[in-house]
């Protein structure tokens, strides 16, 4: 398989394995909608890290695969293409990418499907479609400018350049950046951080924001107001709360 799901203590990596550069073919897209799915519905995955490897996360699209195909063929493809990385993006859980290495068109566009972004000291990111007579096919119009801005978006899609990681940061396109070899360690900490907490109310929290973006304020409003108060009837809220009570806030057991 071009990419698995491994689990443990709640913890879920969807680990790309397509060497030498995880290039994105339609075995492997189809495979990241699968397993999408199947970190959705599994109740022992709590939280996924998104992960490369240790050298690279995904260079992008296969380009030998892209080529031979026309006008007709890509109208039929482009659908599932979005489709996989939308369902990467809408696993109800948290969701951080470990990227090492290269993360390039397909790459960077999975990345940005995730919640959150730890990476390598030595990675490089960028949209380099435009190099290609082409513009991002798998969500990065749409992400990549709503997570940095239109303008900082536009400079990276219209020139195709890479940005090294400490550039990333500052644009915001990634949220840490640390040693090579400890991406994958931090990721896991921030994954089984959270794989403890009320999986109820972290989806609840995706949810509202996530949806909130693509709204205006007062449906915001009303959609975080549903979840707030839907949440009441939850244990993990009795839990929390009663925790809080008797012995003082951070120390509650979720179920």
């Amino acid at each position: 398989m071009t990419v698995n799901l491994e689990v443990a203590e709640g913890v879920g990596t969807i680990r790309l394995d397509r060497p030498p550069m995880n290039a994105l073919d339609i075995a492997t897209q189809d495979r990241l909608r699968e397993l999408a799915q199947e970190a959705t519905d599994r109740d022992d995955v709590r939280a996924v890290i998104l992960y490369g490897g240790e050298k690279v996360f995904a260079a992008g699209a296969d380009i030998k695969e892209m080529q031979v195909m026309d006008h007709a063929a890509m109208v039929k493809r482009s659908r599932a293409l979005q489709d996989s990385f939308t369902a990467i993006a809408r696993i109800p859980k948290p969701v951080v990418a470990a990227v090492t290495g290269y993360a390039l068109g397909g790459g960077c566009e999975l990345a940005l499907c995730a919640d959150y972004r730890i990476a390598a000291d030595n990675a490089k990111l960028g949209q380099p479609e435009i190099l290609l007579g082409l513009i991002p096919g798998a969500g990065g119009t749409q992400r990549l400018s709503r997570l940095i801005g239109p303008s900082r978006a536009k400079d990276l899609i219209f020139t195709g350049r890479m940005v090294k990681a400490d550039e990333a940061l500052r644009l915001g396109l990634v949220d840490r950046v640390v040693p090579a070899a400890e991406v994958y360690e931090q990721a896991h900490a921030w994954a089984a951080k959270l794989a403890q907490g009320p999986a109820i109310a972290l989806r609840a929290a995706k949810e509202a924001v996530d949806q909130g973006l693509e709204a205006d304020i007062d449906t915001g409003l009303a959609i975080e107001r549903t979840w707030f108060a839907g949440l009441f009837a939850t244990e993990d809220r009795e839990r929390g709360m009663r925790s809080f009570v008797e012995e003082g806030p951070g120390k509650a057991k979720f179920v």
